[in-house]
């Protein structure tokens, strides 16, 4: 698939979920709207600046010309991500990696832990396509936090974290990793 129909297909995917989600039954579709209050938004913050600071870590690791760019052209596409990316690419990942896993397959474990391990390993998994071990990596680990999130504080806090975590990646310079130009045929 072209890194140009990612985010199309990712409006397909997550239509397919919520039809899923629907087909399952005893879901409770108001949860995708409540539970802001059960946010902390303290860690949140804290969340937020240790992406910041890792991905900024990574950046000057694995670029060595690496240098933060704060041209107000670089602000303003900024500017867009911070508005854009939660919408268009967090909420619908969260819609089909949190609530349409752990509603519909969350029994097929035998834990809680299991579950959020396959959920992280899945989610790492669909990032394979931008061929980077870093990004692998990161995703696991996000992946991990972002289950947990959904199953203790529900799915605005998975989805809060996510936009979270993506638009400090980005803003740190980290969209060379994850930018759909990236996803190319390995072969």
């Amino acid at each position: 698939m072209p890194g140009r129909l990612l985010f199309p297909a990712l409006a397909v995917f997550s239509l397919a979920g919520l039809l899923l989600l629907w087909w399952t039954g005893g879901f409770d579709w108001r949860s995708l709207i409540r539970g802001w209050g059960r946010v902390r938004w303290h860690l949140v913050l804290l969340f937020g600046l240790s992406v910041g600071l890792i991905g900024w870590a990574v950046m000057e690791l694995s670029f060595p010309d690496y240098r933060l760019n704060t041209s107000p052209q670089r602000l303003w596409f900024l500017t867009r991500i911070w508005m854009l990316y939660p919408l268009l690419s967090a909420l619908p990942q969260e819609l089909i990696f949190r609530t349409l896993f752990f509603h519909r397959y969350g029994a097929l474990f035998a834990s809680r832990g299991q579950a959020i391990l396959a959920n992280a390993a899945i989610f790492s998994f669909a990032h394979l396509m931008y061929w980077s071990s870093i990004v692998t990596v990161m995703t696991f680990a996000g992946g991990l936090i972002f289950a947990h999130a959904y199953l203790r504080r529900g799915f605005s806090s998975a989805w809060l974290l996510h936009a979270i975590a993506g638009n400090m990646l980005f803003s740190v310079g980290m969209g060379a990793y994850f930018y759909s130009g990236n996803v190319v045929r390995p072969f």
